[in-house]
């Protein structure tokens, strides 16, 4: 019987771990994963980025997601941890507030 405890308390403590939210790269993940991995993002409003990211093209930063109605810089904010930013062929966006170096060092 204790055995028994002992393992579904352990199963609950795994299963706890795994609802925290994850990295997701905002320009491949599709709606579903956004609305699982970042807070305060419901599957309507994960469909919006996709349909955004679809009409407008990548997102170029984090901050890029307030630019999909319903989406505010606080959950940005929120998020910032969680949210990756990929181009292309899996070449990384600039993601830090600053602005990228120019080509040609100027």
């Amino acid at each position: 019987m204790n055995q028994t405890l002992f393992a579904l308390a352990l199963a609950a403590l795994l299963l706890s771990c795994a609802a925290f939210a994850g990295p997701v790269d905002i320009n491949s993940a599709d709606a579903k994963t956004i609305a699982r991995e970042l807070k305060g993002i419901g599957l309507s409003r994960a469909q919006a980025i996709v349909e955004d990211r679809a009409k407008n093209g990548p997102f170029k930063s984090a901050e890029d997601l307030a630019r999909v109605k319903g989406i505010g810089m606080r959950v940005v904010e929120d998020n910032r941890a969680n949210i990756k930013v990929a181009a292309g062929k899996g070449e990384a966006v600039e993601k830090s507030r600053g602005k990228a170096e120019k080509p040609g060092g100027d």
